[in-house]
């Protein structure tokens, strides 16, 4: 692939862990293979998913891509530009939704919103139209825009992680599990805002998910990723067509989830 938006190549991260019941006084240790030789190329504009159970490596990956963590070995490039030698031309690029965002409590929707617009340099009178368009896009009731966040629903917290990371219109998009919480209609909102933030703003996107309806829907591209390795990696057509069809019914992701990996995809793991 030339000049992909993402490019990682045989890349490895491992974790040390505390071996013992009492992790506090113990003093062994042994290594834990988070990710181990992954390479892949995700073009521009491509929604890139990545299917693996808890523990797999695939929130390892978002975190490396993002500059949070660092890799053992291997290259991760964004646009070209290395993840550690070059971390503040990448960050500028990019800007991450994960599971476990923290916001100010106390806060409104608008006022985590515009923290975040201060603290990524934007200016406010822009900052201030665009935010209030993106929540409502995404479907928060306009009435929760000056609620505490502490008040609002687990999937109406969600949603202003979602749009805090749409902010920036970053040109790589790390999507780390974005729909977790979300009801089935709330779960749309946000896919149709993926879409469009595809096509109106040049993004790319990098996407982990539990759902396989969402990867299938929204993904042009999907990587398998399991113990650490990639094990399966086409798209969604591709990825079914590994399995032959069962009692007349056509395959689905799930189906070959558990055929390639052998187990389901929320079977719990040690890393992730």
């Amino acid at each position: 692939m030339s000049n992909p938006a993402l490019e990682l190549v045989q890349v490895r991260k491992v974790f040390s862990k505390k071996e013992g019941s009492n992790k506090r006084f113990s003093r062994s240790k042994r290594e834990v293979v988070a990710l181990d030789g992954v390479s892949l190329s995700v073009g521009r504009r491509e929604i890139f998913g990545v299917l693996g159970p808890n523990g797999s490596g695939k929130s390892t990956l978002i975190r490396l891509v993002s500059t949070l963590l660092l890799p053992d070995s291997g290259m991760i490039r964004v646009f070209g530009h290395d993840v550690v030698r070059e971390e503040a031309t990448v960050k500028r690029m990019i800007n991450r939704v994960s599971v476990d965002a923290a916001f100010f409590k106390k806060f409104s929707p608008l006022e985590n919103l515009s923290y975040a617009a201060r603290l990524y340099g934007l200016p406010m009178r822009e900052a201030r139209a665009w935010m209030r368009e993106i929540l409502l896009r995404l479907g928060l009731p306009e009435e929760a825009f000056t609620q505490p966040m502490e008040q609002l629903s687990r999937g109406m917290q969600q949603k202003v992680a979602v749009a805090r990371g749409f902010l920036t219109s970053p040109t790589l998009l790390l999507l780390d599990e974005p729909t977790t919480g979300l009801d089935p209609h709330s779960k749309r909102d946000v896919q149709a805002f993926v879409r469009e933030i595809r096509a109106e703003h040049d993004a790319t996107i990098l996407l982990t998910t539990h759902d396989m309806e969402e990867a299938d829907r929204l993904c042009d591209r999907i990587a398998i990723i399991d113990k650490g390795k990639i094990i399966a990696l086409d798209t969604p057509v591709g990825l079914k067509g590994m399995v032959e069809r069962r009692n007349g019914r056509s395959p689905t992701l799930e189906s070959v989830f558990l055929e390639l990996t052998g187990h389901p995809l929320d079977e719990k793991e040690v890393v992730e």
